[in-house]
């Protein structure tokens, strides 16, 4: 009824907690649309990651009410990447356990996630998403959950996705998180033949 979509499209994405789909606008371009489910999701573990985050110290306890700080924390999160100029969708509004993003792709295909299309060069690549990384953490921010399935290569370029479970710095847990973030990605370019240090990545990060 606000006008962002005119209806949805095709389904991107399945999952245990969320359904993504293509949308149409009234001018024919692209959005994302994700909608989280609100019976099959796991609740306790977003109040894992929610009480942590100052920013939500308010929240009530309830299913719904979790699951929809969840949608708006993800849309909150974004908003603070783009602003830091990370590579990441533009989210345009939320609603309760939706969240409507900018579409990333051509010609109505998405762009593919990291681990199903290897860069034609990895270590150009990976030094992008370190500087994406440490724009992130220059923000406040850790994704708390990146790796080669939350990063598209839009024409060799990383764009980072899913960011509802990304915390501020704040938190009690975010040098774990951040490390758990390198490591994956660190795993993932090790396996493509790239040679590359954890605690010298780490180190490249958090300087100031």
């Amino acid at each position: 009824s606000q006008g962002h979509f005119e209806g949805l499209e095709s389904p991107i994405s399945t999952g245990k907690e969320s359904n993504v789909f293509s949308a149409l606008k009234k001018d024919g371009t692209r959005v994302m649309v994700k909608i989280y489910r609100l019976e099959t999701c796991d609740f306790n573990r977003m109040y894992d990651y929610i009480k942590d985050d100052p920013r939500f110290l308010q929240i009530k306890k309830g299913k719904r009410n979790i699951i929809f700080t969840w949608v708006q924390r993800e849309y909150r999160n974004l908003l603070k990447a783009r602003e830091a100029n990370v590579s990441v969708p533009t989210p345009f509004t939320f609603s309760k356990n939706v969240l409507v993003l900018e579409f990333i792709g051509d010609d109505g295909a998405i762009a593919p996630k990291l681990k199903d299309e290897t860069p034609k060069n990895p270590k150009d690549f990976f030094d992008k998403i370190i500087l994406n990384m440490k724009k992130l953490h220059k923000a406040g921010l850790v994704h708390a959950d990146l790796s080669a399935f939350n990063i598209l290569n839009y024409n060799e370029n990383p764009v980072f996705i899913d960011f509802s479970q990304c915390t501020t710095l704040k938190s009690s847990r975010a040098n774990e998180f951040l490390e758990r973030d390198i490591r994956n990605i660190c795993n993932f370019f090790k396996k493509i033949g790239l040679n590359v240090d954890e605690l010298k990545i780490k180190e490249q990060i958090i300087k100031k």
